[in-house]
């Protein structure tokens, strides 16, 4: 900083002390005293804590600037540029030992690394972020990002039981030590529907809308109330209540639109399509998940543009295109496994078999549920499993495998035997 400035030794030191002592002061010969520093700092015109701890005066305020500029491309057009911004906020903050700031950049890290489908990257840095956190005694509420996040990975892996366990503990955590923030609520009820209605727990689902719903007018942050009614169509949808769902995913839409934010607006896309395909109107239906996953794609959000492309396949199938359906259904499988996409892994699979049966290929539409069943087990999607173990049954029953096809029904009925159930205790409490 002396050579920064232009100063000599003696410079620096006068009147109080000597061109040598300095000298020793910065060769690290001699430790120097409080009065030496703030002496020093003085000279240098800089603060005493800049010059004990390090850190530029401005640096945590220039971090912060940089953090939300990261976020901003991530949301918007550049989410590889927003990547690397947070790989060197990473390593600056990390470097400089603020705990805060490198919390939310590994949270951005991992949200990049989520979108692009790495989702062990993206759950080590959550999962670091949590532990700075912690580290840094920073309240429960700040950690609730990372944890969301932790929890969708999993979700995304197709481990919908500990997707669900993760968010149950963090609400419990906020609801039993009375940290009453609601954005925090809003964020973990509105994330948890999504395991819940793929586990067939549909009662929760509406419950933990119910909830959020109560508490979205305290929550200030657009995006938040966006992503709540996101998730509060997906059980109007599964209730039936079509129109509905189309209004709560077209306020969402409106907001995303207003703020630039590229994929969840390709999301709310993608549940239009498929409220669309309920109500029948399968053109609609192709023409909002093309959207979506053309929107998707050119954020290069692999995994989410091929769950996209499964329900455009039983678009396609269900219009009578079936050779269609089929080619997109095979290009899709290479870019979802157990480990990820497990759920419409599963539902590839079954069209698949739909497919095969309609065209007289019994063993290979056998083959197919049977393959689906063990995914969508191994995920606790307990309403798609039963599904599929009906459409087995049925195949079996036909072909005179009277016995292998009872088994089949038995499977299915013992998961829909307690709906809404899960194995993980009770439900989280209600906030107070």
């Amino acid at each position: 900083m002396r050579t920064e400035r232009g100063l000599t030794q003696r410079a620096l030191a006068e009147p109080l002390y000597t061109a040598a002592y300095i000298s020793t002061v910065e060769a690290c010969k001699v430790q120097p005293s409080e009065k030496a520093l703030r002496h020093i700092a003085e000279q240098l015109g800089c603060s005493y804590e800049e010059l004990v701890s390090g850190r530029p005066a401005h640096l945590v305020t220039e971090l912060r600037m940089r953090l939300g500029e990261a976020q901003r491309l991530l949301v918007g057009e550049e989410p590889a540029e927003a990547a690397v911004r947070y790989a060197d906020l990473v390593r600056v903050a990390e470097g400089y030992g603020f705990g805060l700031e490198l919390a939310a950049a590994l949270t951005g890290r991992g949200q990049c690394a989520l979108e692009n489908g790495e989702l062990e990257r993206a759950r080590a840095d959550f999962e670091r972020a949590e532990a700075v956190l912690a580290k840094e005694e920073a309240p429960f509420t700040q950690r609730v990002p990372a944890i969301r996040g932790r929890a969708l990975t999993h979700l995304l892996a197709g481990e919908l039981r500990y997707s669900c366990y993760l968010l149950e503990s963090a609400l419990d955590e906020l609801n039993s030590t009375g940290m009453r923030d609601p954005e925090a609520l809003v964020l973990l009820y509105t994330a948890i529907i999504a395991p819940y209605m793929d586990m067939g727990a549909h009662a929760r689902a509406a419950r933990a809308a119910e909830v959020a719903l109560s508490l979205a007018p305290e929550v200030s942050d657009p995006a938040l109330v966006a992503r709540l009614h996101r998730g509060v169509a997906r059980t109007l949808i599964a209730e039936g209540r079509a129109a509905e769902a189309d209004a709560a995913l077209t306020k969402a839409a409106e907001y995303y639109q207003q703020l630039q934010i590229r994929t969840e607006l390709a999301h709310c896309h993608w549940m239009r399509g498929y409220v669309f395909a309920q109500a029948g109107d399968l053109a609609a239906a192709e023409s909002a998940l093309r959207t979506a996953r053309e929107m998707l794609s050119s954020r290069r959000a692999g995994l989410y543009a091929h769950q996209v492309g499964v329900e455009l396949a039983a678009v396609l199938q269900r219009q009578g295109r079936s050779a269609e359906a089929e080619a997109l259904l095979q290009s899709l499988l290479s870019g979802l496994s157990a480990a990820r996409g497990t759920v419409h892994e599963g539902g590839a699979h079954r069209l698949l078999g739909l497919i095969a049966e309609r065209r007289g290929d019994n063993d290979e539409a056998e083959e197919r549920y049977t393959t689906a069943m063990s995914l969508l087990e191994h995920a606790g999607a307990a309403g798609d499993f039963a599904d599929v173990c009906r459409l087995l049954g049925d195949l079996l029953y036909r072909t005179g495998k009277t016995e292998a096809a009872v088994a089949a029904y038995r499977a299915g009925l013992g998961r829909q035997g307690t709906p809404g159930a899960t194995t993980l205790g009770p439900a989280p409490g209600m906030p107070f």
